[in-house]
């Protein structure tokens, strides 16, 4: 999970074309006094580059990234991809996506589009290449991004035509018969079975639920039509502009594609963070949580998203939207507290990303995102978020965060295993990605730093502890590992409950074998909010399983009620549900001595990113924290009392 040690740089994202030219060259000069590197441009911009079909209108491209270039800027220059014009989508109407009521979703913002459409899929291929064999060998162009944002306003599932006709092929090519789909699908059920792919239609109008397996297959198909998608412009430019690197950003608690299966044909994973945004918009956490860090965002959320987009890629990732002040699309949008701007760069820097660039440069007077900030007000004014940047500016002379350690607890993370869980989920309260992100907090309010890794991982030897939260399936690459890893694994709740074909496997979950834990799940039951199952210090709440346990396994944690909580063979441990926070830390800090890890136990808000013996610590609170008692080592950057919005480095080498 190594990244090379690359210089830290500061990026923002730039319109030209909203702008008149005349500013351009002042902009530019701008963004080189204020400390930036990179600058994005293109990504919307379809409609100004190609007007007509085949009336390419790139010269004022040209000028705005010559322009840039003089000023000493790199370009990061977006494929138009997201935003087809109207002329294309009134020469193909049917390329345009269709919501799972069977609504049309109509031209007249962005996405407009499905991913399996060929036409567009052609379209898409032209205008990467007339883009690639103009300004690929640009000495200007440093990098590409593909597209904007796979899966914004829910645009990965698409219903129409179009795509039963591609849905129908892909079962054709996974499964070469008729009948090799009725038996992994279990169609003898209900009357379901088919003689001809062609009779299987899409999954989301049936008048009860579809089968599971249908619908796994279905979101199968549509993550691989995003991979397919991004791969056909990856190819173009790798061909047209050799030694550019290839991005795309992500956004947050995004599962609907395989991120992972897209990173594979990219130089960098990034993503657009906007930490207030995704506290009121995307977040699980109660209300009064929500009021407590309305101004500085959850103190793991950021954290979680560049650890897990780091693994996508190879350890090599960018921030390429950070929020600079007030958005525009959540349910309630608060300006950051002074300093958070500074902190989110600074904490991304930790976490090993290369570049946090700030969407955007100046403020929007017209159209969708009028009330979203830049660094610039509309009328080119300095923004709050413009003073902030430029203390990241300052900071980044004076630090070296050096190149990212492996850390030493790793997650299992699988997005197959939220479409399982979203299709079958059991109970309400039921999310992979909220089940993934409780196990994450626990680690993070224990001091440790953390790695994703994928389902299908074949070695775990750098690590000392191993966590594995509601798989849906293990894949033989992963069983292998666990089976030659000596360091400590924590498994559950409903780790290989189903099969690849979401079936319940015939040994019965978490089928696994004996040799690893003599044990299996007889049977299941969702919790209201309020029945917990009392186990030690703490609860179960949302899911519990009730287990029986052979003979080379033992109970090392019961429910009030006698059944088996925790379960451990040699260096294995199964947990019979989900736990609260006191819970699992009960079973995190057990866990963490038997792996000899140290732990520091953080006060809310405070947080961690520890690398080759320094401490990077972030103030995500409203209190003032003395840090010195648990937090050990030399006091190397900040002040030991760490106001609100904070940062400080310990370094704990000597220790």
């Amino acid at each position: 999970m190594n990244n090379s040690s690359i210089t830290k740089t500061l990026g923002v994202c730039y319109y030209p074309e909203h702008w008149p030219e005349e500013d351009w060259k002042d902009d530019a000069g701008k963004m080189v006094e204020l400390g930036i590197t990179y600058v994005r441009i293109g990504e919307f911009a379809w409609s100004r580059l190609e007007p007509k079909r085949g009336t390419y209108k790139f010269d004022w491209l040209k000028r705005a990234i010559d322009i840039l270039h003089e000023a000493g800027l790199k370009v990061v220059l977006g494929t138009p991809t997201a935003t087809p014009p109207r002329w294309l989508v009134d020469e193909m109407p049917d390329m345009l996506p269709v919501n799972k009521d069977g609504n049309i979703r109509n031209f007249g913002s962005r996405r407009h589009y499905t991913f399996s459409h060929g036409g567009y899929r052609v379209e898409c291929a032209r205008i990467v290449t007339a883009l690639a064999n103009k300004f690929g060998s640009h000495p200007g162009i440093a990098a590409w991004q593909t597209d904007n944002e796979f899966d914004c306003h829910d645009t990965t599932l698409s219903f129409s035509p179009v795509d039963l006709a591609a849905f129908q092929n892909w079962l054709g090519q996974k499964y070469q018969s008729p009948d090799a789909l009725n038996r992994a699908w279990g169609n003898v059920f209900w009357s379901m079975e088919i003689d001809d792919f062609s009779q299987i239609m899409l999954p989301n109008q049936t008048v009860t639920e579809a089968n599971p397996a249908h619908w796994m297959d279905y979101r199968s198909f549509a993550s691989d039509m995003v991979a397919e998608f991004n791969k056909l412009q990856t190819d173009i430019l790798r061909k047209l502009s050799p030694d550019r690197d290839i991005i795309h950003n992500f956004m947050g608690r995004t599962l609907a594609f395989d991120h992972f299966k897209v990173g594979a044909d990219l130089d960098i994973s990034s993503w657009d963070s906007y930490p207030l945004g995704f506290l009121e918009d995307r977040s699980d956490r109660s209300e009064d949580f929500k009021r407590e860090y309305s101004r500085a965002g959850d103190p793991d959320f950021q954290a979680f998203h560049h650890d897990l987009y780091r693994a996508t890629s190879n350890g090599r990732w960018w921030v390429m939207e950070q929020q600079p002040g007030p958005v525009n699309w959540a349910p309630h949008n608060p300006a950051p507290r002074d300093g958070m701007v500074r902190l989110w760069a600074l904490e991304a820097f930790a976490h090993g990303a290369e570049t946090v660039s700030y969407f955007r440069w100046r403020q929007a007077p017209f159209a969708q995102e009028q009330m979203h900030s830049g660094l610039l007000r509309s009328n080119s004014e300095e923004a709050e978020g413009y003073g902030e940047a430029s203390a990241v500016a300052e900071d980044m002379k004076k630090i070296d965060f050096g190149k990212l350690d492996d850390a030493p607890v790793a997650i299992i993370f699988d997005y197959a295993s939220s479409w399982a869980w979203q299709t079958q989920p059991q109970g309400r309260e039921f999310d992979y990605f909220r089940l993934v992100f409780d196990f994450y907090k626990g680690l993070r309010a224990k001091g440790l730093t953390v790695d994703f890794l994928p389902s299908n991982t074949d070695d775990l030897s750098p690590y000392s502890l191993v966590l594995i939260p509601g798989l849906f399936t293990f894949e033989n690459e992963l069983k292998a590992a666990l089976a030659k890893f000596t360091g400590q694994v924590l498994i559950g709740p409903r780790s290989g409950s189903k099969t690849a074909s979401f079936s319940i496997p015939d040994a019965l979950p978490p089928d696994l074998g004996n040799t690893l834990l003599d044990m299996k799940i007889t049977r299941v039951e969702s919790l209201r909010s309020d029945c917990l199952i009392r186990v030690g210090s703490g609860s179960f709440k949302y899911w519990r399983e009730f287990a029986s346990v052979g003979k080379d396994a033992k109970v090392s944690l019961s429910g009030d009620d006698g059944q088996p909580a925790l379960i451990t063979q040699q260096n294995y441990s199964y947990l019979c549900g989900w736990p609260d926070e006191v819970l699992l830390d009960e079973v995190l800090e057990g866990l963490c001595k038997k792996a000899k890890l140290s732990t520091i136990d953080l006060p809310e808000g405070l947080r961690i990113v520890s690398n080759h013996g320094k401490h990077f610590v972030f103030n995500y609170s409203n209190q003032t924290h003395d840090f010195s008692k648990t937090v050990k080592g030399t006091l190397i950057y900040g002040d030991e009392r760490i106001f609100p919005s904070g940062f400080a480095i310990v370094d704990a080498s000597a220790i």
